[in-house]
């Protein structure tokens, strides 16, 4: 039973001793306190980057009512101020650029080194970058991989060694059902997503015999700022007008409809994934992108067997 919990009850049983009894609220008291373990609440301790909005702030709200640990980093603190005002015993905030490779060694290494044990890795940040292939900036595309792949890589790689140490742990890396399906106007974002999970599901055969489990998670649409407000828009060319490549432009503007996805639910179920054993390695969250993700896998699937001979005719003879 999480700690909160235990001292509501505890409050509520020291208010009714007038009422009900000395010795009654003692041998409640000495129930309470002889609840096994095993059904308790767990409260662990988790690091998750980019928890100022989107999933990484719903995660971090719901783990505080849990009575869990959170460190949770963002790029500016003025958006979590209520959460540090209202948490302070269980909230770490830190300032992190998920670009800056070195600062999340440093991070991750100060994290385990000040709280000794750290449950659960959640790799958030990131963002989605839209427009065609020609349009985006080599800066632009620099950063999104930055910033959505070989930043989480660094997370990923700098907590092994600690969770290999601690005899197990989770790492959740937030991906997309981008990283399954890819459409026109998102090509560097769906690089990143593939990129990622092709990485995570390796590292998930690497480490599993040590106790550490991996879940990548795609999500569809949900109504986060992801999508309505931190979404980034390439310098749009006029030749690309009534492209598929521009189709975004309508999926952004809220005024076409919102997104599906709740993600208060969706939270949810990341944290309930963190009592599946074995890991889940994957978790499609959100009936649009489960059916988007089965189409396009079954028509992939449906192409490889097309290929049945020509794969065939690059082999060597047989005896050859």
């Amino acid at each position: 039973m999480a700690p909160s919990v235990t001292g509501a009850f505890v409050s509520v049983l020291t208010v009714l001793i007038p009422f009900i009894g000395y010795p009654r609220t003692l041998n409640a008291l000495r129930a309470l306190d002889e609840v096994a373990p095993a059904h308790r609440m767990t409260v662990r301790t988790w690091l998750i980057t980019g928890v100022s909005s989107g999933f990484g702030r719903e995660l971090t709200s719901r783990l505080f009512d849990r009575g869990d640990r959170v460190i949770g980093t963002v790029r500016d603190t003025s958006k979590i101020a209520d959460l540090t005002d209202r948490y302070p015993d269980t909230f770490i905030p830190e300032v992190l650029e998920m670009t800056d490779h070195s600062a999340v060694r440093q991070l991750v290494d100060r994290a385990f080194g000040q709280l000794g044990r750290i449950d659960a890795i959640v790799s958030n940040a990131g963002y989605g970058l839209f427009g065609a292939a020609e349009e985006l900036s080599d800066n632009q595309v620099e950063d999104i991989i930055a910033t959505n792949l070989t930043g989480p890589i660094t997370l990923i790689r700098a907590a092994l060694p600690h969770l290999r140490h601690q005899g197990g742990g989770r790492i959740i890396q937030i991906s997309s059902y981008g990283g399954q399906v890819a459409v026109a106007g998102n090509s560097p974002y769906h690089a990143t997503k593939w990129g990622i999970e092709g990485f995570c599901e390796s590292v998930a055969q690497e480490v599993s015999p040590f106790g550490i489990g991996v879940t990548i998670v795609e999500p569809g649409g949900a109504r986060t700022e992801f999508r309505y407000g931190s979404a980034r828009v390439a310098d749009l060319m006029p030749e690309y007008d009534g492209n598929p490549a521009h189709a975004f432009q309508r999926m952004l503007d809220p005024a076409n409809g919102v997104a599906p996805g709740d993600p208060a639910r969706m939270a949810a179920r990341i944290i309930a994934s963190v009592d599946i054993d074995p890991a889940p390695l994957r978790m499609v969250l959100g009936s649009q992108a489960l059916e988007s993700t089965i189409a396009t896998l079954r028509k992939r699937v449906e192409d490889f067997e097309q290929q049945t001979d020509l794969a065939a005719s690059t082999d060597f003879p047989p005896g050859g």
